[in-house]
């Protein structure tokens, strides 16, 4: 393109440039601005994009010169989604007026909801809405693989709720490891949601295997009412006929009963660290709006929560699943809190080899899913 100028390096790069946004993953962003920064244009403004942005600001702190703005920005969905009215998260640290205006009229053109937030209040809202969602898929996705199982071609894992975990494990997979190891291992919040998270799992499926229903089901149900209980006369998020449409398998006439540990285990875990999801929902990506409309729709809908309740103590069917799924969520718990890189991308990417070859199918149907149930959502809020 005749107006588009290649240079050599990344120091030729800031030396020219007005706006600089380092788009690199989180754990290498202090080296790339060690090396480019000292050479930014004076009067400059910098920013970064990633999804953690305690070591983004560190790094601009430790490096950049006094005399450039840092302006950062986060949009919170995937590369897949029309940014068109999804939030897009502006991070004034460092900067003039005319400079923050400047930056808000660049991105003016994605059409994205502005929100405006701290670094630390970002990576905050972002632990408490990403982190434990991606937890959760993760360690579905582990689960299945240990059990040599394609959800998609077992009877009991297609129609309704079950779509959505599958499509969105499916698209979490698909994407790139770091995009997720980074958010959970370098966000100083994130820790403790997925620790929590990991030791709800594992609470509840101990009290499954005890047979103690009373105390189960108490705890569920307090949980419930402690999460869901401001929202419970608003319309659902998710409607039954939003859920059977889009499915990777064929769904069985008859639908099978499910124990559903993954969703109970996370309104006990938002219970625990009283976290109410609904406070993030503006700075909420569209995974997250998914995750918490299949969880609305199992806890604000008593007949189906009690079939929950009773399929987790009484039907063995998904005990060996729920076995495995909590295995899961202890693995990905211990590979965050020990700050293991390699290890995490280790099993990520095994995983993600054991999926690949439906990607490309679950990618186009997750994207046509998103799409109607962020419609749904606009039309929820208007």
């Amino acid at each position: 393109m005749a107006n588009v100028r290649v240079f050599e390096n990344g120091h030729l790069v800031s030396r020219s440039s007005d706006y600089i946004i380092y788009s690199v993953e989180a754990e290498r962003i202090d080296g790339a601005v060690k090396e480019f920064g000292p050479s930014t244009k004076f009067g400059a403004i910098v920013g970064g994009q990633t999804s953690c942005k305690a070591p983004e600001i560190a790094a601009f702190e430790k490096h950049l010169p006094n005399d450039v703005d840092i302006v950062s920005c986060h949009s919170l969905h995937g590369p897949g989604v029309d940014p068109k009215g999804q939030p897009l998260v502006l991070i004034k640290h460092r900067a003039s007026e005319t400079n923050f205006h400047k930056v808000e009229r660049m991105f003016s053109c994605l059409g994205s909801t502005h929100v405006y937030l701290t670094a630390v209040e970002h990576d905050r809202i972002t632990a408490d809405t990403q982190a434990v969602t991606h937890a959760a898929f993760l360690s579905m996705g582990a689960a299945w693989m240990a059990n040599q199982q394609f959800p998609w071609e077992i009877s009991r894992y297609v129609g309704g709720i079950e779509n959505v975990k599958i499509n969105v494990m499916m698209r979490i997979y698909s994407n790139k490891w770091h995009v997720y190891a980074g958010l959970a291992i370098l966000n100083p919040s994130a820790q403790e949601q997925i620790r929590q998270y990991a030791a709800s799992v594992t609470d509840l499926f101990k009290l499954m295997l005890g047979g103690h229903k009373e105390e189960f089901s108490r705890r569920i149900k307090e949980a419930g009412t402690k999460v869901f209980k401001r929202n419970s006369g608003e319309h659902l998020l998710l409607e039954d006929d939003v859920l059977d449409r889009f499915s990777l398998g064929k769904k069985s006439p008859e639908r099978v009963k499910n124990s559903h540990l993954s969703l109970l285990a996370m309104v006990d875990c938002w219970s625990k660290l009283g976290i109410v999801p609904y406070d993030h929902i503006i700075c909420s990506t569209p995974l997250f709006r998914l995750w918490l409309g299949i969880t609305e729709y199992l806890f604000r809908k008593p007949d189906l929560l009690d079939e929950a309740i009773e399929t987790a103590l009484l039907d063995n069917s998904f005990r060996a699943d729920d076995l495995e799924f909590t295995f899961a969520a202890r693995d990905w718990s211990n590979c965050v809190s020990l700050g293991y890189m390699d290890g995490y991308r280790d099993r990520f990417e095994r995983i993600q080899q054991y999926f690949a070859p439906r990607f490309s199918e679950a990618t186009k149907l997750g994207n046509e899913m998103i799409r109607t149930i962020m419609e749904r959502v606009r039309e929820r809020n208007d």
